[in-house]
C-alpha cells in the first residue's frame, strides 16, 4: 500500500508504536553491545564504498554547478557544504539499493546528486533556523556570509536539484522520472513539517513530550529524506515495478530513529574536531532530543523547574555553566545509556526488517553495504 496514512505498520509508527518487530528484538545484541566496543560493521570495503559514492556523487555535483555558469561567488558557495567532509550517506544508500536491486550506478547518479543537493539545501536553511555555529567543522554558511547570503545559497541549492532529476527523463525515461519526482515530493513535505514540528516545541515552549512525540517528530524530519526515500528511489530504479517499496518505510523509519539519536547523543558528548557541529550545541539551542526529554522525565520536581529554565533561554542567553548543568544531569539519570540502548534496539529491527524484507536479494557488495550500514550509523565516531 503507498499510501503512509493507510499502512497499518506505519500508523503505528505515526502513534509512536514500536510493533512486534522491536518488541521481538528488545533485548537483542544491539542491547546489550557495550558502549566504546568496536563497531561490528568496522570494514575496509564498506568504508571503501563509500567514499567512491561520494566521490561519484561529488564530481556530477561538481559539474552540474559548472554547467550552470552561475556567478562566481554564488558557485563557490553552492559547493561549501558538500565539498567539507560529509559521508554522503543518503546518496550512497540510493546508489547501494539500486545495484543491490540489479541496477547499475550511472542509471541512479542523478537522482542521487538530487538528494546530495536536497541534503545540503535543508542543513543550510537548518543551520539558520538553529543558529548553529559549526557545520563539518568549520563555520556554518551564516556565521560565515551572513543570514542573507545564506539563505540564497539554501534556495539555489534547492533549484539546482531540479536539474539532475530532470536528466533522469534522458536515462530512465517518463515514467520512472515521474514516480521520482513523486518521491521527493513526498520527502519535501515529511521533512519540512517534522522541522516544522520541532520549531513550533521550542517556540512555544512545550516540555511535556514524550518518547513518542520523539519518534513522530523524527520519522517526519529525519527518516524521511536520510533512509526511506533514497532506499525507494533506488528500488525504484534498479528494481521492478513490483518493488515493495512499503518495506523500505518501515525499514528507513527504525534505522532513521537509530541514525538520528546516535546524532543527537555526538551532539552531547562528541569530540568537536570529529563530530564537526559544536558540542552541545542541541542544548545551546533548546533542541527537545530523546535524552533531554529522559531527563525531564526523571529528575525532580525542582531539578525540573531549573531544568525548564535553563533550555526555554535562547542561545545567548544561557551559559557554559548551565549547558554543563543539564548535560550533568542526563549522566546522573541516564539518560544517555537510555538514549543508546533506544538507538542500538531501533536498528536491530531494522536490520530484522532488512534481513526478512529484502534476504531474497542476491549476495553482492551492495546488498551487504546496505546491510552493513545499519551498523554504521549507529557506531559511527563513538
Amino acid at each position: 500500500m503507498e499510501e503512509f496514512s493507510r499502512d497499518p505498520y506505519a500508523l503505528r509508527v505515526l502513534q509512536g508504536i514500536p510493533g512486534k518487530t522491536m518488541e521481538r528484538q528488545g533485548n537483542g545484541s544491539a542491547a546489550r553491545q557495550p558502549h566504546g566496543s568496536t563497531p561490528p560493521h568496522a570494514d575496509r570495503v564498506f568504508s571503501e564504498m563509500l567514499l567512491t559514492y561520494r566521490d561519484a556523487v561529488i564530481s556530477e555535483m561538481r559539474r552540474i554547478i559548472a554547467a550552470k555558469r552561475f556567478q562566481k561567488a554564488l558557485a563557490g558557495r553552492l559547493a561549501e557544504y558538500p565539498l567539507r567532509a560529509g559521508k554522503g550517506l543518503r546518496p550512497a544508500l540510493c546508489l547501494a539499493t539500486c545495484q543491490a536491486f540489479g541496477g547499475r550506478l550511472e542509471h541512479a547518479l542523478q537522482s542521487a546528486v538530487a538528494l546530495e543537493l536536497f541534503h545540503n539545501a535543508f542543513l543550510v536553511h537548518d543551520d539558520v533556523e538553529d543558529e548553529s555555529i559549526h557545520r563539518r567543522g568549520e563555520p556554518t554558511i551564516h556565521r560565515k556570509y551572513g543570514v542573507a547570503i545564506a539563505i540564497n545559497v539554501g534556495d539555489a541549492l534547492n533549484v539546482l536539484s531540479m536539474t539532475p532529476l530532470l536528466n533522469n527523463l534522458e536515462v530512465l525515461g517518463l515514467e520512472k522520472t515521474l514516480r521520482i519526482f513523486k518521491e521527493i515530493e513526498r520527502m519535501a513535505r515529511e521533512s519540512v513539517e517534522g522541522q516544522a514540528m520541532e520549531l513550533e516545541w521550542v517556540k512555544n515552549r512545550h516540555w511535556n513530550l514524550t518518547d513518542r512525540h520523539y519518534h513522530v517528530m523524527t520519522c517526519k524530519k529525519t527518516c524521511w529524506y536520510t533512509c526511506i526515500t533514497p532506499c525507494r528511489i533506488g528500488a525504484i530504479i534498479g528494481g521492478s515495478n513490483n518493488a515493495n517499496l512499503d518495506a523500505f518505510i518501515r525499514f528507513g523509519y527504525y534505522m532513521g530513529v537509530a541514525f538520528q539519536i546516535q546524532d543527537d547523543l555526538l551532539n552531547l558528548v562528541g569530540e568537536e574536531g570529529r563530530y564537526g557541529k559544536e558540542t552541545a550545541g542541541d542544548i545551546w539551542e533548546g533542541k527537545r532530543t530523546l535524552m533531554l526529554i529522559k531527563l525531564l522525565q526523571r529528575c525532580s520536581a525542582r531539578e525540573h523547574q531549573r531544568m525548564v529554565r535553563v533550555m526555554s533561554k535562547p542561545r545567548e542567553g544561557k551559559t557554559a555553566p548551565e549547558v554543563e548543568e543539564v548535560l550533568g544531569l542526563m549522566y546522573k539519570y541516564g539518560c544517555l545509556d537510555y538514549g543508546r540502548d533506544v538507538s542500538r534496539r531501533f536498528a536491530e529491527s531494522a536490520r530484522t526488517i532488512f534481513l526478512g524484507e529484502m534476504g531474497d536479494l542476491a549476495e553482492t557488495p551492495h546488498r551487504r553495504f546496505l546491510e552493513e550500514m545499519i551498523d554504521y550509523v549507529i557506531y559511527r565516531d563513538l
